[in-house]
């Protein structure tokens, strides 16, 4: 009868399929098991807990802009200004990422008829920080807004300045924040869409000087960490602490929208404002 049984076990065994490892992640917020092709779908937004996930550029420019839209400074692209070299050079780096390929990309276009500047934030580039490349690139999307009287949106995401780049990365808070405050005199419209993770730099810069500040559902923004800050305040932080939700309670933040709102919150704001 053992034999029977160990013959049984091993065509069960021979049977079994293997299943790809990355079909499933355990979830950010929720901690429920999530099938990625599922999630995709859904635009990276958790039927269980309405977390929404980073997704990439292109997804970006699917939800929001219309269809005929132009690239802009693809040229612009990081370099290792300072030689800068510690576990991992940033010479390397930088080889090792795709052509063309930057912490923001930005775009001229239209969101149902209304002519916009867009440009978006990947967090896959190095933390989406904020280098010489991505200062001058929004310092540029500033001035074609202005040029062509039309609205200025960004896409944060980010984990603050590249460190990389040291001070000439921290220079780059001054000279947007220039930019955008010559944009607003000139009656600008610019609109700031604040994602998971949006922190450091890019919060105490342009992610919070937008005359319209938009949040989407449960994202981390904020400057310095918890960790960091319950270290220096000696103080437990309140619960919900840097989530839209409570930058929204506390009048950081104008709106949350979710994500498949997105452009159709965009449209009315531009119908009214613009």
């Amino acid at each position: 009868m053992s034999w029977f049984t160990r013959k049984d076990k091993k065509i069960q065994e021979s049977g079994k399929k293997d299943l790809p490892s990355d079909l499933w992640m355990k979830g950010t917020c929720c901690g429920e098991i999530l099938y990625k092709p599922e999630l995709e779908k859904a635009n990276s937004i958790c039927h269980h807990c309405n977390f929404h996930y980073p997704i990439s550029n292109n997804k970006y420019l699917e939800i929001i802009l219309d269809p005929e839209y132009k690239a802009l400074f693809e040229n612009i692209v990081s370099t290792d200004i300072l030689n800068f070299k510690a576990n991992k050079s940033y010479e390397d780096i930088l080889q090792n990422v795709p052509d063309n390929a930057e912490a923001i990309n930005c775009y001229y276009g239209t969101i149902d008829k209304h002519k916009v500047v867009l440009s978006i934030m990947d967090f896959k580039f190095i933390g989406g920080s904020m280098g010489s490349a991505v200062g001058e690139k929004i310092a540029k999307s500033i001035k074609l807004a202005l040029e062509k009287n039309c609205s200025l949106i960004i896409i944060c995401q980010s984990g603050g300045a590249r460190m990389q780049e040291g001070a000439l990365s921290l220079m780059q808070l001054s000279k947007v924040s220039a930019h955008l405050s010559n944009f607003s005199k000139k009656g600008g419209l610019y609109i700031s869409v604040l994602t998971y993770p949006t922190t450091g730099g890019v919060t105490a810069s342009f992610g919070m000087q937008a005359d319209i500040t938009i949040a989407e559902p449960k994202a981390l923004i904020g400057f310095a960490g918890q960790r960091v800050i319950k270290q220096t305040t000696s103080q437990d932080l309140p619960e919900g602490f840097q989530t839209s939700e409570f930058l929204m309670e506390k009048g950081f933040v104008d709106l949350i929208v979710d994500r498949n709102s997105l452009k159709n919150k965009l449209i009315n704001i531009l119908s009214v404002l613009k």
